[in-house]
């Protein structure tokens, strides 16, 4: 099946040209000095429609090919049987690790204020409330980068060097997203320098986990969605301190470290749609 995901610059061209353009757009928009309701509705819909490019691009690449489209209904409606633990760990995983991070780091002077849910994210939104961002995302990046996205890398790839290229394209993807005032990432870089690299190995972490569930769920669509989501909420209910975002990245280093090895012929094993 892996065979036919073969339009692999398409995808990944068009999903990275048209956000680029989009954000960019945005970025220069939310620096001009005067803001006012109709800049700051055209600058949530141009980053809106962003969002949804690669899925659009994916959606296209499905309609040309009934097998692929079939392929994709399965994945998304009538996926195999999931073992329990690992839908405990796409659950639980990621709340888990922050609160252990927390906890982490009440030895290194922070205090418990960490653990107050404030219900306020740590970034603004004007015309979408910024938990239904944190909840759309997810859902709409994951129907593109595993319904299309990662199939395509595998295709050529074993699933460690897909992890590598995939974590540097998602890196790249949300380059202009750092430029954008008040949002998530230039948040992130405002923060400094060490909080800047840990949100991009973080990324590489987070996907080597992700795409490991994937394919032990059978490329299971949905279970990506939810690891995704899981990581969006556990990371704003809290008021957690950057430090701990760090020590949350050293956990599950850990873990990834463990999965690799564990699993090393499912990451190392040359593709199989490749021949």
């Amino acid at each position: 099946m892996l065979e036919r995901y073969n339009k692999t610059l398409t995808f990944y061209g068009y999903s990275l040209v048209i956000p680029w353009i989009l954000w960019f757009t945005v970025a220069y928009l939310s620096h001009l000095p005067r803001q006012n309701c109709l800049l700051q509705f055209a600058q949530q819909t141009l980053a809106i429609v962003g969002l949804f490019a690669p899925t659009l691009v994916a959606l296209y690449l499905f309609m040309k090919d009934e097998v692929l489209k079939k392929d994709l209904l399965n994945r998304l409606f009538k996926f195999e049987k999931v073992e329990k633990k690992f839908i405990f760990l796409t659950f639980c995983l990621l709340p888990i690790s922050i609160i252990l991070a927390q906890f982490i780091s009440l030895f290194f002077g922070h205090d418990l204020g960490q653990f107050y849910i404030s219900g306020k994210p740590s970034f603004t939104s004007f015309l979408l409330s910024p938990w239904l961002i944190l909840i759309l995302a997810p859902i709409v990046e994951e129907l593109a980068w595993h319904s299309y996205g990662t199939d395509t890398l595998r295709r050529k790839f074993n699933l460690f060097n897909t992890c590598l290229i995939f974590g540097f394209y998602w890196v790249l993807w949300h380059l202009p997203l750092g430029f954008i005032k008040g949002y998530f990432h230039s948040n992130v870089i405002a923060e400094g320098w060490i909080y800047t690299l840990n949100y991009i190995f973080s990324l590489f972490v987070f996907v080597i986990l992700m795409n490991w569930l994937y394919f032990k769920a059978k490329r299971n669509i949905l279970v990506t969605i939810i690891f995704h989501l899981m990581a969006n909420i556990s990371n704003e209910i809290f008021a957690t301190h950057p430090d701990s975002k760090v020590i949350q990245t050293g956990l599950l280093l850990f873990v990834a470290i463990a999965v690799l090895y564990k699993d090393r012929k499912m990451f190392f094993l040359q593709s199989k749609g490749r021949k």
